[in-house]
């Protein structure tokens, strides 16, 4: 039930409005002065502060109830009907200025707002807490030096707004990185907006974007925000930052520069707020040097750089990660898979995990749905088909170098080896994805390229089991 407190100093106002709230549904308690007010004022959800009171007076009252964490609405009810009072009460933080008399029915609407205002608060606090919980788990746990030296980098970055480029193999989790950074920051309440530069064509990733206003171009009906401008004040995520068209990434260095964007087909310049986090899978130095991206702007999102380490150079951290993903697989699909076999766990060990974390929580998923007990067993993951498929294309290269097989062309190369993943996966595509270290859309596009079909008609663009 929604508490409310009343401070004023007259009874029979207190009497009135206690009995007026309790009758709406409230549970109402009293204050006649300021120190009654602030020990009170504990478990309330809303006030209604006099600003006239005997003792503390009332914007004193007013600003140590703003100065508290998370501290309720504060709703004035005076007899002080001028600019001075209003202003000054309003700028310290007070929800409404209501003049007495009150007008019943605007004192109800108020503090049903007021009500409302304090639980929406209340829920954005459960789901940054739930965010910031979730932003632990996965990749971030370990106790190897490497990792530790993550965590050591996200303390430090996190205590400003300074650009981050987050760089590691698919499937190390880099969006956890810029999730974690996010909600260790002061503006953890503010939107995280994540943007996936591969999941877009060009021409759409630019209103994506930065948004644009209506008639910019062709379908363009109405206004629509960009993610610069969704972020607020809080962070934007710009995944696969490596696969950003060359002339997007003009604008973004200026974006970046002058802490402005522009919607398209709008020249009226719009300020940046947002923190913004790069991440890529893609050595951006040889990419510059290539010509495929600019390195003032590789520079220029550097600021910090925070490299997330392959799984395969931390083993000692998979039984950690096993026993927290598997907590998390079996909250998500109500199971109750306990334990994992010592040769299961040394077999988890023992795997490269080329897909890295992603890779791992995969397999493990499966494992889970597969089970029958409580305790995971080495059959019911599938290492060994993985296993198989990269010893056979080894196997295949080593027998090319000695002559053994027909040299064949680059392409073939990539299309066999695009063929045999799919294979060892399944057509799981996300483990594909994984493995190869490319996203679903350029998945996609080889399969179509290459004129691969998954056995038995089944579709190509299934994404198998987990």
């Amino acid at each position: 039930m929604t508490r409310v407190l009343v401070v004023d100093d007259d009874r029979s106002i207190r009497r009135s409005l206690e009995k007026f709230l309790g009758g709406l549904g409230y549970d109402v308690v009293t204050a006649a002065d300021g120190a009654e007010a602030l020990r009170a004022a504990g478990g309330a959800d809303v006030v209604l502060l006099d600003l006239g009171l005997p003792g503390a007076d009332g914007f004193e009252v007013l600003a140590r109830l703003r100065a508290e964490d998370h501290p309720p609405p504060v709703i004035v009810i005076t007899a002080r009907d001028d600019m001075q009072s209003t202003v000054r009460a309003i700028q310290q933080g007070a929800y409404e200025y209501l003049v007495k008399p009150l007008d019943i029915d605007r004192l109800r609407l108020v503090v049903q707002r007021a009500a409302a205002s304090r639980n929406a608060e209340r829920a954005l606090g459960q789901f940054v807490a739930r965010e910031a919980a979730s932003a632990q788990l996965g990749n971030l746990i370990g106790k190897s030096p490497a990792i530790r030296d993550v965590w050591k980098q996200i303390g430090a970055v996190s205590t400003s707004k300074t650009t981050v480029l987050v760089l590691g193999e698919s499937g190390t989790g880099k969006e956890l990185v810029a999730k974690a950074i996010h909600y260790a920051s002061a503006e953890r309440e503010q939107p995280f907006v994540a943007i996936n530069c591969t999941a877009f064509a060009p021409g759409v990733l630019e209103s994506e974007l930065f948004g644009h206003v209506k008639g910019a171009f062709t379908g363009a009906v109405a206004d629509k925000a960009g993610r610069f401008e969704l972020a607020g004040g809080g962070t934007l995520f710009l995944d696969e930052i490596g696969e950003l068209p060359l002339e997007l990434q003009a604008k973004l260095l200026r974006v970046l520069q002058e802490r402005v964007f522009e919607r398209v087909g709008d020249g009226r310049p719009v300020p940046l707020r947002a923190r913004v986090i790069a991440a890529t899978h893609r050595d951006l130095p040889a990419l510059a040097a290539s010509g495929g991206f600019r390195e003032d702007l590789y520079y220029r999102l550097r600021v910090v750089e925070i490299r997330l380490p392959p799984l395969r150079d931390r083993a000692e951290d998979v039984p950690l990660l096993v026993e927290g993903l598997l907590a998390k697989i079996n909250r998500d699909l109500h199971r109750d898979v306990r334990r994992v076999a010592p040769e299961t766990m040394a077999a988890l060990v023992r795997y490269p995990w080329p897909g890295n974390v992603r890779e791992l929580e995969n397999a493990l998923t499966r494992a889970v749905v597969l089970s029958t007990g409580e305790v995971l067993e080495a059959r019911q993951l599938p290492l060994a088909e993985a296993a198989a498929a990269a010893s056979s294309a080894t196997t295949a290269a080593a027998r090319a170098a000695a002559g053994d097989e027909p040299l064949v062309s680059l392409r073939e190369v990539e299309r066999r080896h695009v063929e045999r993943v799919l294979a060892a996966t399944g057509w799981n595509k996300r483990r594909a994805c994984a493995v190869l270290e490319i996203s679903r859309p350029t998945l996609d596009r080889k399969i179509a390229e290459f004129g691969l079909a998954r056995p038995g008609g089944g579709g190509d663009d299934e994404d198998g089991d987990a």
